[in-house]
């Protein structure tokens, strides 16, 4: 049987869409190849591996958004009064519909072209700033390009659509109907559904076909050719709104340059960059561990000394190791504290997470000043999560990114493999590694559903306490507390086959939270921590760094965030680097006398503080609800302003310091922008 007849069996409605979306799918398609050969750079070419990666990407981007265009005809086509097929009117209104659609398709096309070869980038939100300057913006148009030919061909362009679909409404409705039983119309109708569905989803995996999907390759090239210019547009529009104010960001720059240590004073260009020599000299070339825990709480876990002992291991290490008992995350979220860990600041994009926003995905980061290291990043689920894959894929050279699918163990629950499982797996792909090597284990275990699974090698489910027991000492539920002891029972079975390994002797290993949890804390840690009062709990997380090549376990008490982790990692490990954002190394004691904290909860008027070493100071972004709060006070929520003006005038002044310049920063830190 062949096509035609195959077609032919289909409801006429089905017919023309799968006809029609075929067709504008490999018309975009073509669109795309025209981008290639009117953009492309031949003195630094794609290699043909990324050239395909980028249509095939492209090619599932262009269908989302054809099937996203024909969906009312899918839904409402099949009504009688409504078809195309039986009526006039409805064939003329859906026609303008389709029509319409495909103008605005068209414009975005053109602009976009038009944007590329103005400014080498995709049309993105930010290209509303023409919009404000309209006449000026038309007239360099006009001044630019040939503007009659492009109307020309924009009005021709639409004439054959218009010619193109009409014929073929005409066509297929000259066509035979089949005759169809209600079952038999309901299983094409929920067949097509599930067809439209996939196409429009566009991945066989938890996570749908996101613009992160493009940024797969270091060359710049290959992930604009990747992106669709309406989905980028909207991509960009729905997660890049953060705006900064340049006035205020200049007025706070004596602020930030010393607090950052800028030898290079320039307000004039906004200098923030330092080069940083290393203050230690710790193994030769050392490879580096680090291992990011799901939810790990410090008040939860034994180095809180929590009576009920969730984490025996961790605490070994902070016995053995250097441990910073006052670390602190920036704000809660996974996504976020990744953000904040790769580009050592803190994420205050207020309508998403930044990890979600394409426009300052390919951030410099200090990784990136690891030369001759190979780089690993382990999740025991999907990069798609949160749109982190783009971050991590343009803040790690040469990155081998290690997900779900790429390990033999069983998926446990919606996050993945097993957190024991994740470690087993990294630790097997890190003996292989033949060079020094800068990886990152992120678990995400300690989640609901709480999963623990079959295959525990080892661990024992604690059956012997009561709920009652557990919310004493910070823990919602039993469930939750097994959980939290099982992943530290992985951090455990982790630490004892590296030490079995060739890698251990010459690595430094490296732990903290992703953030805390905001709940009630319990018994054994100040009111302060607790959500009803200061919540920092929340964000309070230990940090500690343990290697065989420490020979002097250490506790720090100063204040310190997660800004700050790369930076000491880098010096710990004897590494020079290029600092750009807020990050500065907890050990270099030129900073002690201002180490703080930054924190926001994020909201349309954000909260927003500085945490220090005996207080909080803490705002409403525009200004109200200020107040300052003693950290470990048993009345944490008093407000001591009244007598502390210097101390309230200072922390508020680095408060809103810390926070328009991270707004700023992201726009000019984009990794061809830093200076070396």
């Amino acid at each position: 049987m062949n096509l035609p007849n195959l077609l032919l069996k289909l409801p006429r409605l089905l017919r023309f869409l799968l006809i029609f979306i075929v067709s504008l799918t490999l018309l975009l398609t073509l669109l795309r190849v025209a981008f290639y050969f009117a953009f492309n750079d031949p003195e630094s070419p794609l290699t043909i591996a990324d050239f395909l990666n980028s249509l095939w990407i492209g090619f599932r981007f262009d269908l989302r958004m054809v099937v996203v265009m024909t969906l009312p005809l899918f839904v409402l086509g099949g009504i009688k009064w409504l078809s195309p097929f039986k009526y006039d009117y409805a064939r003329i209104v859906w026609l303008l519909y389709l029509s319409a659609v495909f103008a605005l398709y068209t414009l975005f096309y053109v602009f976009d072209f038009g944007h590329y070869a103005y400014l080498n980038t995709r049309l993105d939100f930010t290209a509303m700033r023409f919009v404000e300057n309209a006449a000026i913006s038309a007239e360099m148009v006009w001044e630019s390009y040939p503007v009659l030919w492009i109307a020309a061909g924009i009005f021709s362009t639409m004439a054959l659509f218009v010619y193109a679909t009409h014929t073929l409404f005409i066509k297929v409705k000259n066509q035979s109907a089949p005759h169809l039983t209600i079952t038999k119309g309901f299983a094409f109708g929920f067949i097509a559904f599930l067809v439209l569905l996939v196409a429009g989803y566009s991945k066989l995996s938890q996570y749908p076909l996101r613009w992160s999907d493009a940024a797969f390759s270091k060359h710049p090239f290959a992930t604009q050719l990747a992106y669709n210019p309406i989905h980028y547009f909207l991509d960009t529009y729905k997660n890049g709104r953060v705006s900064y104010d340049e006035k205020i960001v200049r007025e706070y720059y004596p602020i930030m340059a010393d607090y950052m240590g800028v030898e290079d004073f320039n307000a004039t260009s906004l200098n923030y960059q330092r080069e940083i020599k290393p203050l230690h000299v710790v193994g030769t070339k050392p490879n580096i561990v680090v291992v990011i825990l799901e939810s790990f709480a410090a008040y939860k876990s034994s180095v809180s000394g929590n009576p009920i002992d969730p984490s025996p291991h961790f605490n070994a290490l902070a016995q053995n190791g250097i441990y910073f008992k006052n670390y602190f995350t920036p704000a809660t979220g996974t996504a976020r504290s990744i953000y904040a860990t790769l580009t050592s600041m803190p994420d205050v994009e207020l309508t998403g997470t930044s990890s979600r926003n394409p426009l300052i995905v390919d951030q410099h980061s200090i990784i990136q000043d690891f030369k001759g290291y190979g780089k690993a990043y382990f999740i025991g689920g999907s990069a798609s999560w949160g749109n982190i894959r783009g971050m991590l894929t343009q803040s790690m050279d040469n990155l081998h990114l290690y997900e779900e699918a790429d390990y033999e163990s069983p998926r446990t629950d919606v996050w993945g493999i097993s957190d024991i499982d994740l470690f087993r797996e990294a630790n097997k792909a890190l003996q292989s590694m033949k060079e020094p090597f800068f990886s990152i284990i992120q678990t995400s275990g300690n989640h609901r559903p709480y999963t623990i699974p079959d295959n525990h090698y080892g661990f024992k489910i604690r059956e012997d306490v009561s709920q009652q027991e557990v919310q004493k000492y910070g823990f919602a539920s039993v469930d939750e507390y097994n959980s939290f002891r099982f992943m530290d029972y992985s951090v455990g079975h982790f630490m004892e086959l590296s030490r079995k390994s060739d890698y251990y002797k010459n690595t430094i290993f490296v732990f903290w939270g992703d953030h805390g949890i905001s709940g009630s804390t319990g018994q054994h840690v100040t009111p302060g921590e607790g959500r009803s009062k200061l919540d920092i709990g929340a964000l309070r997380v230990p940090f500690v760094i343990y290697s065989p090549l420490i020979k002097e376990p250490k506790v720090y008490d100063q204040v310190v965030s997660e800004v700050d982790a790369l930076p000491t990692i880098a010096s710990f490990a004897n590494i020079s680097y290029t600092a750009t954002t807020l990050g500065r190394d907890m050990f270099d004691e030129r900073y002690d006398d201002k180490r703080y904290a930054f924190s926001i909860t994020h909201s349309s008027n954000p909260l927003i503080g500085l945490i220090g070493e005996k207080y909080y100071y803490r705002t409403r972004a525009d200004g109200t609800n200020a107040a300052l709060y003693e950290i470990y006070s048993d009345t944490p929520l008093k407000d001591h302003s009244q007598g502390n003006e210097a101390i309230v005038k200072k922390m508020k002044d680095l408060t809103y310091s810390i926070y328009e310049t991270s707004k700023y920063i992201p726009n000019f830190n984009k990794r061809e922008a830093v200076k070396k």
